[in-house]
């Protein structure tokens, strides 16, 4: 009988990351629930009906993010998915405004953080046995277009799948998948101010609609349930009448 598989999913205390723990927890894998708020990943273990484990971490800070791999490997001996998850937005501003320090904050969560996880993810599939994982990074909408006033955020999306080609490029003699999944105005607490109105390119502001999260986590699931010779190098999943695909 073939060992449970392992899935790391940083940001699991809620939205995304909550939705994939869960739907990566029905596919049979056993999760690593990482963030910063041990009580939001504890509720989301009790909602998970196989193995969980929890680990509080900053994905900002090197030594967290060591030590929340070495407990991984330590809990289970191996590491089968890592989804980068974690990630923080910002609000609209002048790009001449942002504060150093916010853009500082934003590029150490959304790309030095999924930089850095996927480094101690890679040690861990490259000497395992079997060898190879898969590795999927969160990227956005943003990855593709911006929103008015979001320089920091757009910029480390945009790298972010400048990441995620070179990982799926420099793995794949390991065994390692990399793909990303870049997603549009999923219903999280996060984007209610969606449905209330958003500023468009055009100066107008819009209600936008948003999309279950739970269909989210399936994606997800689905690129995570692939055979390592497959791979989704990039999946948009979004709200069907959002304002992304035309003009105006």
């Amino acid at each position: 009988m073939a060992a449970q598989k392992v899935a790391l999913v940083t940001g699991a205390g809620s939205g995304v990351g909550r939705a994939a723990a869960l739907a990566l927890s029905r596919d049979g894998f056993a999760v690593v629930l990482a963030g910063r708020r041990a009580d939001r990943l504890e509720a989301v273990a009790k909602e998970v009906k196989g193995t969980t484990l929890v680990v509080a971490t900053d994905v900002k800070e090197l030594a967290s993010i060591v030590a929340l791999f070495a407990k991984t490997k330590e809990t289970f001996g191996r590491l089968d998915l890592l989804f980068n998850n974690a990630g923080v937005s910002m609000r609209g501003m002048p790009l001449e405004d942002i504060p150093l320090e916010r853009w500082h904050a934003i590029v150490a969560t959304n790309l030095t953080g999924p930089f850095l996880c996927t480094q101690e993810a890679i040690k861990i599939m490259k000497a395992q046995d079997p060898r190879g994982g898969r590795i999927i990074n969160n990227g956005s909408i943003s990855a593709h277009a911006p929103r008015p006033g979001t320089a920091a955020y757009t910029a480390t999306k945009h790298a972010v799948t400048g990441l995620t080609k070179q990982t799926a490029l420099d793995c794949r003699a390991y065994d390692i998948c990399c793909g990303q999944i870049d997603i549009g105005n999923a219903a999280t607490p996060l984007t209610e101010k969606m449905a209330e109105g958003m500023l468009q390119a055009d100066g107008r502001t819009m209600p936008e609609a948003r999309m279950n999260v739970d269909d989210v986590g399936r994606a997800v699931a689905y690129m995570a349930s692939l055979p390592l010779d497959a791979n989704v190098l990039f999946m948009t999943v979004m709200a069907n009448k959002m304002p992304f695909v035309g003009r105006g």
